[in-house]
């Protein structure tokens, strides 16, 4: 199989941050306009194609058995380019092994074959024989090397073959079903539906009493961290697709990255930050107070209005000690250590952003707790 030599250059990195989840969402509230779509959705079947299309998995989407028959050649691949890191070692030492060979070989040569003294020649012949065993040996090791490399292709020829056939059946194959589909609808109408499991909090989340209020003002603030939080969650699904990506490189192609983790981490890094305030606006953040739970809602209300002087001191800290963490990254265009050098300032900017949007979540929470405490309720 060819190795992947690609590596993320940094503009697809960051232009894939800040465009990815806008089309999701611009997408996601199309789709809700129509209402639910058909399964199975040809989209789908692509993506699963093209993304994990070598295992079968878009004909099992597809509730084909044929997706079977694309395992075995999966496997074999694996399996012969393991053979191939394994024998690798063995080519590489006797390559290393004839190079010193060719050089005693070169010192041992006589200057002048005609003028040589027998000592001389002979040993120029016995490096001769030495370098030939040498090269016979690397040619052999070099021979099982290409032999699992040429079954590897193969074997990934044969899978790109069906990739490339299916790619053509799957429309056919989906309006097939959909015709399938539309002969039992009317009986599926009749059919009486379960009500949905009822939303359950974890212990200690959703304890807010003021998550039901609204004011225009906290309304808005709100909307600008429902919408921070939405936009960074589909960040996760980009992390699917570079870690599928890694794996296949690495699994398949023999060609590991230096470059998927790095992105990886920094990336969920930026998504903690900048979603701290959704998940505040939310009260996701578990409660390890055992009173809290146990107040009632104005007593719940004046604890929070309290605490929350311990909540500004924390974050208006994170605020200013971030922004200027953040300021000296950016005006040294500070870049990451490793090889693929990214930039890291774009980073340490999460952190006062992230900080600001929990502040005025903060504010919109304090207000609130302060109207309720009025109501008297």
């Amino acid at each position: 199989m060819p190795t992947l030599n690609f590596i993320l250059p940094h503009w697809l990195y960051w232009g894939g941050l800040v465009v990815f989840p806008l089309v999701a969402m611009y997408l996601v509230a199309k789709q809700t306009r129509r209402g639910a779509p058909r399964e199975p959705i040809l989209f789908n079947a692509y993506l699963f194609w093209l993304t994990a299309g070598f295992a079968g998995l878009h004909r099992f989407y597809l509730k084909s058995w044929w997706g079977l028959a694309f395992i075995p050649i999966f496997l074999a691949i694996v399996y012969c380019n393991a053979q191939v890191r394994d024998v690798y070692e063995g080519v590489s030492k006797t390559y290393a092994e004839l190079e010193r060979g060719k050089t005693q070989l070169d010192r041992a040569k006589p200057d002048n074959a005609a003028t040589a003294t027998p000592e001389e020649k002979a040993r120029y012949a016995s490096k001769q024989a030495e370098y030939a065993k040498l090269e016979a040996k690397y040619k052999a090791a070099r021979e099982i090397s290409d032999t699992w490399y040429g079954r590897a292709r193969g074997f990934g020829i044969l899978l790109a073959l069906l990739l490339l056939v299916d790619a053509f059946l799957m429309p056919g194959i989906i309006r097939r079903m959909h015709a399938k589909g539309d002969a039992g609808v009317a009986v599926a109408a009749t059919a009486p539906t379960t009500p949905p499991p009822p939303d359950v909090p974890a212990i200690g989340t959703a304890e807010d009493p003021t998550m039901g209020m609204h004011t225009r003002f906290t309304d808005a603030i709100e909307w600008v961290n429902v919408k921070a939080g939405e936009y960074v969650a589909y960040w996760g699904v980009i992390a699917v697709f570079v870690y599928y990506y890694e794996v296949l490189a690495r699994y398949v192609f023999n060609s590991p990255t230096n470059w998927v983790h790095e992105s990886m981490f920094l990336m969920f890094g930026m998504q903690y930050m900048i979603s701290g305030a959704y998940a505040y606006k939310e009260d996701q953040h578990v409660r390890v107070d055992v009173v809290y739970t146990h107040l009632s809602v104005r007593g719940k209300a004046i604890a929070d209005i309290v605490s929350s002087i311990f909540f500004f001191i924390f974050t208006l800290t994170m605020l200013w000690t971030g922004w200027k963490f953040a300021w000296d990254a950016v005006q040294a265009g500070e870049t990451s250590f490793t090889e693929w050098t990214v930039q890291y300032w774009p980073v340490k900017l999460a952190i006062p952003i992230g900080a600001a949007l929990i502040v005025l979540q903060g504010v919109s929470k304090l207000i609130k707790d302060i109207m309720l405490v009025r109501k008297g309720a």
